[in-house]
Formats: C-alpha cells, structure tokens, sequence
C-alpha cells in the first residue's frame, strides 16, 4: 500500500467562511444547468421557516398536523404487497409526447471544470408548455441539488415513462432519483415508470414504496416526507437492451390540485444541507467548544470536504480515536441521516456523549463526496468511479476525499490507537442495518471472533433494526479497495461498513419503512454501543464472545467437533453461517 505520509498535511484551518455570513454556494460542473429557486423540505436539519406548519382550519390530514420541523409519520408506514410484474407490458415511449428532456450530449465525456451555480447564461426550458388552465400535462424539474431526472414521456393522459440521468461521465448507476412535478390533479390515477434502473434485484420489489412530498401538505398541515404508491412493480425491461435495464412503476393519486411535489428513492441530505448544519454547531458557543470544524481537503469540483474532530476540552493525551465516514456513495443518504443522529448525540450535554468525548478522540468525515451528490449521482465521483474502491490508490488525484482521509488515519495511527472505523452506505436489496467487517483469516481463535463482536453488541442495542445473521467478514478480492478493507490492513482491526437498507425492518415484529428518526437513531445506537465494547469491566465483551462463538457452533458445528477451534476455518464456511442469500460482491463494480 503506497504511503501518504510524506504528503503535506491536508488539515489546514480552513474552517467554514463565517458563523454568521452567508454559506458558499455549490460548485457545479459549468456544463449543469441548475435552477435559482431553493428547494426546501420539511424535515431536514437547516432551518426551512418558509415551510413550517400555518394554522389551517381546512387541512386534510389534521392528525397530522405539529409544530416541528422534524416530521415523523404518526402510524409506522409499512411495506406493500409486491405486484406480480410479469403481465407488464414495456410502454411505447416513441408513441408518447416528451415533456421534459434534458441534453446529456452538453455534459461531454469526462470533468473539466466547475464554478458556484453551475453554467452560466440564461437556462433553457426542458419541460413542455401548458396549452391552456385545462392542460393536465404534468411539468417536470430536477436541476436542482441532488435532482437527476433526465427525460419525462407522456404515454397517456395520466401516465409517464421517466429516465434517469446516470452518474456523470459514465453511462451507468442508475439508482438514485429526485425529481419535482407541478400541475396536479387531486382525483385522477397517475401511472409514473421509471424505465433505465441498473440493479436486477431491488427492495421495491418486496414491498418499499416510493417516497413522496406535497409542499401544500407541509405548509398547511407540517407533513413532510412520507411512503406512497400502489400496484408498485419492479421488473425486466422488454426491450433488448445490452446491458438490461430494469423498471419501477407505480400508481398514485395526488392530494392536492396545482401543488408542487417531489419523489425521492430516499429522504434527500444535501450538501448545502450539510453546510447548514456544520453551520449551526460553529455559532453553538457551547458544542464549538468540543468540536472543530475544518477543511480535509478540495473535492475535485472545488467543494469542500469537511472534517470535524470531536473531543473534550481537556486535550487528547492518552485517548484512543475512533473515525467515521459517510456518503462516499452520493445516493445513499440515509448515511447522512444516520451521521447527524451520531453527531446530534456526541455533541449533547448527555452524560454518556460526555463520557465518550472524554475518552476518545473522533474524526468524522460527513460526506466524501460531495460533487456526487450535488449533481445526484447515485454511485460515482466527478472522475466517473466508485470512490469506495479507490482508498488503496498511490494519487489522490481523482478521487481527493477518500485519499485525504486515508492520509489523515495513518497520521492518527503514528500518535494512538484507533479502537473503530465506520463507513455509512445504504443497501438496495436487502432490508434492515448491517455490516462488512474483516475476518483475520489465520489469527488465533479468540481473536478471529474479535471483529464480530461490536455488530453482535450493536445488534443487542437495535433488536428492531440491526440484523447480526446478514453481518458479513470475509475479504473478496472486488473489496481490496474499499475503505473498510484498506483501514483494517493499515491496522484498524474493528473496520466496518454499516449498511443502512433504503426500505426498513423485518425485525422485532416490525414490516416498515425506516423514518428520519429511525435512521438517525442509529447514530445514537453507534455511541452506545462504543461504551459497551470498550467498557473497562470486560463481562460484556466476553458474554458477547461466548454468544458469538455459541451462534457459530450452532451453525457449522457438526465440522468443527465439540473442541475444535475457529483458526483454521475458512472465511467462506464462515461467511455461510452469518450472512443472508444476499450478495453485494456486484454493488458497485466498475
């Protein structure tokens, strides 16, 4: 593995311009169009004032109604029956009348510069003109932060066939969607398919819905996000495309008429939204105390890619680190929720965040690759690749966030014991919370156990979202370069991807979707879990020792004999015995 310590130190105090000047905007490629209007959303960490509930004696939904900005379903939102999608007929979009179209020939075939606001010059106009008050045709808009809808057709009065923009400069990853529609009607059966998704395999097709968001529903009535959808399918695509494509289609009827709405694959973390929130912990006299926000480094469009480093005032001397990252994969959002619930708790006056500041040393990165996601990529960088398979790279050219924080941990690592490294991702065919972690193949017994021991503690915090059985360790030859992989051999030995899946849980009696709130309560399930593993009395870990090697022996025990020891077991025997028929070895490939 090449070194990086000989690299001038990326961490230089650069911290955000002001605590109370205006944030930088986003540096877009100058090829992206991007619109003037903010998009705002209940729900997120910025403040949103302009969409905050008004008293309204008319509203639909009046259980609903609440005076916080962090709206949370009231009734857990469940999965749906799937639809059996072999009757689907492919739907001739030639015949149809496109509405909105977006150029991807202006983009070009690689990344050549950027500036704050995307190209310059008055915008064009992608979606159709309304004939007339009567015209039901719906109008479409993604130039926005994380939008990516490329092309919308009508193919009936109430139904469209969309296509996703894939991640820019390459021709695939297609996943990830955000998208706006105006001009709705309230009584009427909408159709929407999305006809170019890469994945064969998807949760939509066990039974997640879309999410969907009503700006009259979260001004009137303070409803934010929330799933919908019927007669939902996920199936093949008929038409012969090298490599398949794959479609979601789904029925919908729209609450209000004329109202401004969104459809998301996730609750939507932005990178302005990220700024925001870095923001409010800066003006905060108290957590700016404990926590330093700076600049890591330059993300390849000019963004900056912050890091935070957390601890008590008391100095670092004798403290262990622990390192954290999200969002290296721009369409996983659910990461970024999850970090700001790890935040929220680890810079509040709880005792337990008080203690783990006391103890440790933390570096949190939050988002890695922030050109991704202000374009709405679902996979890839600006270099057109998975930055989570580039952490073993000797230049970090291309892929400047991921080789900074590599940089940054062996630097760590000369000075303390780093006890934990957690990458963020969300997974799109599995359901619940999991983890990758590294099986030290050849190790002694007790210590080829060790590396499972902080998902099965983490599994016994979150009985109703952490599945221990679909926990992975084995080291394919495809994961060399991932973060997890290339920490651990650097000499992080509990390195970890957490796996947050973009529908729900199937646990603890549970068959729903994951909120805003579920996902950020992981972050508060990470910290307790932190005290547990690294607690001075050892009968915790030791318990959870004899637990996991118990569960073990349940499964393969018949190979290994009443004494017979874990040293000289394969991963793969292993693997077969604590993980689901789900496999991400294609996740991501390049």
């Amino acid at each position: 593995l090449p070194s990086v310590q000989h690299r001038r130190s990326p961490e230089q105090p650069r911290a955000l311009p002001s605590a109370q000047g205006p944030l930088p905007a986003p540096r877009w490629p100058v090829e992206c169009e991007v619109i003037k209007e903010p998009i705002q959303h209940i729900g997120e960490g910025a403040p949103r004032h302009s969409l905050l509930p008004v008293p309204d004696r008319g509203c639909a939904h009046p259980a609903h109604c609440c005076a916080s900005p962090e709206w949370v379903p009231p009734e857990p939102e469940p999965f749906c029956q799937p639809t059996d999608p072999s009757p689907s007929p492919d739907l001739a979009e030639e015949q149809g009348t496109i509405v909105y179209q977006l150029s991807p020939a202006s983009l070009g075939s690689r990344f050549t510069r950027a500036q704050a606001g995307g190209a310059p010059g008055p915008l064009s106009s992608p979606a159709a003109m309304l004939a007339g008050p009567e015209d039901t045709t719906l109008l479409f808009e993604s130039r926005f932060e994380s939008g990516n809808l490329q092309r919308a057709v009508k193919v009936g009065p109430f139904e469209y066939v969309l296509t996703l923009r894939p991640d820019l400069y390459t021709t695939k990853h297609t996943q990830w969607f955000y998208f706006r529609v105006q001009n709705t009607r309230k009584d009427q059966l909408y159709r929407f398919t999305i006809a170019n998704l890469a994945k064969p395999k998807s949760l939509y097709g066990m039974g997640m819905r879309p999410l969907f968001y009503s700006q009259r529903d979260a001004q009137s009535c303070g409803i934010g996000w929330r799933r919908v959808g019927d007669d939902i399918q996920y199936y093949r695509g008929s038409g012969g495309e090298k490599p398949a494509v794959f479609r979601l289609s789904w029925t919908f009827h729209f609450p209000h008429d004329t109202d401004t709405c969104f459809f998301a694959h996730c609750y939507p973390y932005t990178y302005s939204e990220l700024q925001h929130y870095l923001q409010a912990l800066v003006r905060d006299p108290q957590r700016s105390r404990y926590c330093a926000v700076r600049s890591l480094c330059r993300s390849l469009a000019g963004n900056t890619i912050f890091l935070l480093t957390i601890t008590s005032p008391s100095g670092t001397a004798g403290k262990r680190a622990v390192v954290l990252s999200a969002r290296a994969h721009p369409g996983e959002s659910g990461g970024s929720w999850a970090m700001q619930g790890f935040l929220d708790f680890l810079l509040s006056a709880h005792a337990d965040a008080q203690l783990l500041r006391q103890l440790f040393l933390f570096k949190v990165v939050p988002m890695l690759n922030p050109d991704g996601v202000v374009v709405g990529n679902s996979r890839c960088s600006l270099a057109g690749h998975d930055p989570n398979r580039a952490y073993g790279a000797g230049d970090g050219g291309a892929f400047p966030g991921v080789w900074h924080l590599r940089a940054m941990v062996e630097r760590v690592l000369a000075e303390r014991e780093v006890v934990l490294y957690c990458d963020f991702h969300g997974h799109s065919r599995k359901n619940n919370v999991f983890m990758y972690g590294c099986d030290g193949a050849g190790v002694s017994t007790a210590m080829r156990l060790h590396p499972r021991v902080f998902p099965f503690m983490l599994s016994k915090n979150a009985p109703d979202k952490f599945s221990f059985p679909s926990c992975k360790f084995q080291v394919q030859k495809s994961k060399a370069g991932t973060g997890r992989v290339v920490l651990w051999r650097l000499g992080i030995s509990n390195s970890y991807t957490m796996e947050v899946a973009f529908g729900g849980s199937t646990l603890g009696g549970r068959r729903s979707h994951f909120t805003v709130e579920d996902l950020k309560s992981l972050g508060y399930h990470l910290c307790d879990t932190l005290l547990d593993f690294c607690d001075p009395d050892p009968t915790k870990f030791q318990q959870c020792l004899v637990e996991v090697d118990t569960l073990l022996r349940h499964r393969v025990g018949q190979e290994l004999g009443s004494g017979g020891g874990w040293s000289d077991v394969s991963p793969s025997e292993l693997e077969s015995s604590t993980s689901g028929s789900d496999s991400s070895v294609s996740d991501g490939r390049l």
